[in-house]
């Protein structure tokens, strides 16, 4: 166990040959998870070659690191990740035979996943009390260094009383999991009556916890590298998460006249200006806690999830609002800095779903994405507001509490006399505000009977 230690935690070794025998390289901690920090590093760190003596070259180094390195695929013991909700976000097949006895990947809903729910099962099933109780240990010492013991309330439904005071208990009983990488040896017994020591190894990443169920007599050769590849092994997750079936909100956003807005404006200011929308945004999606999702052209795609510690439709429409009043900034900056009278708005569009939810790989990076309806209706009112206006669903609002409610004020812009008038605390159909002959009518007609209101405020 001293090699992974010394990759994760201390100065990872690199040994290379000569005739008075092998020299240790220190690499810094900050390049532990690379063979060298460039190749000018590995010929620098080289031993020079004098008389007979030979040095590993930054090559070889790289040849056997390549060489020894696992990926997820070929790890054939126990192994799965828990996100921050302690909420089976990974798992391979050796663990839902060995440690769960379940298809864990098959369950739908991510509370279903609950790591604590799937160990009471087995518990329960009759696996043993006292190798249930070390592996509800086990994964409590990393949640208690995570969450406060009320949290535990949240997952009460489905495991019943009994459940929750043998959860509420080991909170109690066990010290906090704080550190990069934690070790033990746990005894579980297997589905033929016999007992099996595994040394297990969990390492904390920002996006939850890895367990390693390793038994003694199995070589390490591999794994130490495939543990301090961070990003590497973060990356794989990810990629690899389970597609979860979440309540969530998706916001829509458009710039409003994108495509006059640069006809008319030089690619170099038209490009400013989209990412300055973007800087400017940024910072109101992270607080209200949304997700960066995929958009086929300029606007943003944005999804809040229901989570136990945030009101995910409350945020979404707190965000919606915040939007609004950074656009009309930063549209006031753009209009003396171009002498110009346009308005740059903003045009949102939310809407609340139950869908599937997972990621697709795309170079570079990893994005987020929902399958569903609930996105389309997203994007279509987002098509349908004007003059940076925020349009929900009905549903959506349904979602919320009345002392919520009480606290937007929403409803639906009439002309009466030839003066616009707002009946509040309404809702209408499209094909209700839109007349057939309406040349904008055929582009709304897949969401015509859809009901919806619009956020004028929050109070």
């Amino acid at each position: 166990m001293q090699e992974i230690r010394s990759v994760l935690q201390e100065r990872p070794i690199v040994a290379a040959k000569n005739e008075k025998g092998p020299l240790e390289t220190p690499i810094s901690a900050a390049t532990a998870d690379l063979p060298f920090a460039s190749l000018a590093d590995a010929e620098a760190r080289a031993v020079p070659r004098e008389n007979a003596g030979t040095c590993a070259s930054a090559e070889d180094v790289r040849k056997h690191r390549d060489e020894l390195q696992l990926t997820l695929q070929e790890l054939t013991m126990p192994a799965y990740l828990v996100n921050n909700n302690f909420e089976v976000d990974w798992i391979n097949q050796e663990a839902e035979d060995v440690i769960f006895r379940a298809g864990v990947a098959r369950i739908q809903e991510a509370e279903g996943r609950n790591i604590f729910r799937l160990l009471l099962q087995n518990v329960l099933r009759g696996t043993g009390d006292q190798a249930g109780e070390e592996l509800l240990s086990l994964h409590m010492k990393f949640f208690k260094a995570r969450h406060e013991k009320t949290s535990l309330d949240k997952i009460w439904e489905g495991i019943g009383s009994a459940g929750l005071a043998r959860l509420q208990t080991q909170y109690d009983q066990v010290d906090a999991a704080h550190g990069g990488l934690q070790e033990s040896y746990i005894s579980l017994l297997l589905a033929d009556g016999t007992k099996q020591v595994y040394h297990v190894h969990a390492i904390v990443y920002r996006e939850g916890v890895f367990f390693l169920y390793k038994q003694p007599e199995q070589s390490m050769e591999g794994i130490a590298q495939l543990l301090s590849s961070r990003g590497k092994i973060i990356q794989e997750l990810l990629k690899k998460r389970l597609p979860t079936l979440v309540s969530f909100c998706v916001l829509v956003a458009d710039l409003q006249d994108s495509v006059r807005i640069c006809a008319e404006l030089p690619p170099d200011e038209y490009f400013e200006l989209i990412n300055q929308i973007w800087r400017c945004m940024e910072s109101t999606f992270k607080k209200y806690y949304g997700t960066y999702g995929k958009h086929a052209g300029d606007g943003m795609v944005y999804y809040f999830l229901k989570d136990n510690d945030a009101d995910y439709v409350m945020n979404s429409i707190h965000c919606a609002a915040e939007l609004r009043e950074k656009m009309k900034e930063l549209s006031n900056a753009w209009r003396e800095k171009k002498r110009w009278f346009n308005e740059l708005c903003l045009n949102i569009g939310i809407n609340e779903g139950q869908e599937f939810f997972g990621m697709i790989p795309a170079a570079p990076a990893i994005e987020f994405t929902a399958l569903g309806d609930s996105v389309n209706c997203a994007g279509r009112l987002s098509d349908f507001a004007r003059g940076g206006s925020i349009w929900v669903t009905k549903n959506l609002l349904n979602r919320i509490t009345a002392d919520q409610r009480a606290e937007i004020r929403f409803g639906i812009r009439r002309i009466d006399q030839g003066a616009e008038i707002l009946l509040e605390n309404l809702f209408a159909r499209i094909m209700d505000m839109i007349k057939p002959d309406h040349p904008k009518y055929p582009k709304f007609e897949d969401i015509a009977t859809l009901t919806v209101t619009e956020i004028i405020g929050v109070r």
